[in-house]
């Protein structure tokens, strides 16, 4: 790990920022540029690897193309000492996992405005060809004046990208509590995957708590498959019925049953006068034998047993009489 004072290319290190699973990222000063940055080193462990490769080439790709205020800058890529680095703009302010820490169970109001931002960003991404697939609380910061910007493009679907495995890494792309089913079936996912996350992270944000918690990763991928999210407003104070079946469709388990876009999902949210509350019945305390009660077929199936019972009643009964 470098530390402070050290000098990695033209980029003198001031500080340690945080560490991933594949990388360092440094708080850097870039001396040609005469502005700090910040500098993301693969762990030795990941040089080398094809796969390490692809992934910064797939981020300097996005960040270096999308120009939104809510997608994170890039400024540059290169080798030093047979070390690859990514150079990204320095952002100031909080992770959204910090401040959930921190402030959760958060206003509604506060929550939702500052979701609806990240929505736009994840717009932004997909309307360009970009899908994220690791959207968590980690990989969102928010600066002082409240404006989020999303960061790690490394798991990012594109339009050129394709299929890669990474090194000491599962095959499967993503972070369980925030993974969308199709992901945890090894599927590479669409926009819709996106919305998945949007929606955990939009029900953490109001809760405190994603819907899905186990002793291990293998127990949440098992309820992000079979589980469905406990119902928002059950969960969560302030929030209406309403409010909890737009999640609710966000967390479908089918793709082609959540919001088509991310814009769509805002706009649900602004109007939540409107949502089907019959989704209610699908999630949260609603088992799925209640379900089944509830069910057309199950109705169809009482009735003709009671007309059946109810017939051999009355034929025992009259052959009682006779005799």
């Amino acid at each position: 790990m470098l530390q402070i004072g050290d000098q990695f290319d033209r980029f003198q290190i001031l500080g340690h920022l945080a560490q991933g699973g594949m990388s360092d990222i440094y708080r850097a000063y870039d001396v040609v540029s005469k502005s700090e940055v910040s500098l993301k080193i693969p762990d030795q462990s990941m040089i080398g690897d094809p796969g390490q490769y692809e992934r910064f080439q797939r981020e300097l790709e996005v960040t270096n193309t999308l120009r939104h205020p809510a997608i994170l800058k890039g400024l540059g890529s290169g080798n030093y000492n047979r070390t690859p680095f990514l150079a990204t703009e320095f952002v100031e302010g909080k992770s959204l996992r910090r401040i959930i820490e921190e402030e959760a169970p958060m206003p509604l109001e506060r929550a939702l405005g500052l979701f609806r931002k990240i929505a736009e960003g994840i717009a932004y991404c997909h309307e360009n060809g970009v899908v994220h697939r690791d959207l968590k609380p980690e990989n969102i910061l928010v600066r002082p004046d409240g404006q989020p910007v999303i960061i790690d493009f490394g798991l990012a679907l594109t339009k050129a990208s394709h299929r890669v495995t990474y090194a000491n890494l599962s095959a499967t792309a993503g972070t369980p509590d925030y993974m969308a089913p199709e992901q945890v079936e090894g599927q590479r996912g669409d926009r819709r995957t996106d919305i998945y996350a949007l929606g955990i992270i939009l029900y953490e944000m109001l809760s405190g708590h994603t819907p899905f918690e186990g002793d291990n990763n293998l127990a949440v991928m098992a309820q992000q498959l079979r589980t469905s999210a406990p119902r928002l407003d059950k969960a969560a104070r302030g929030v209406s019925p309403a409010l909890a079946a737009v999640v609710a469709r966000a967390l479908r388990k089918k793709p082609e049953e959540r919001y088509e876009d991310a814009l769509s999902f805002v706009a649900a949210l602004e109007t939540p006068g409107s949502a089907d509350l019959g989704i209610l019945d699908e999630v949260g305390g609603a088992s799925r034998i209640s379900i089944l009660f509830k069910s057309t077929a199950f109705k169809a199936i009482a009735v003709s047993l009671a007309f059946i019972g109810a017939s051999i009643g009355i034929a025992v009964l009259l052959q009682f009489i006779k005799k």
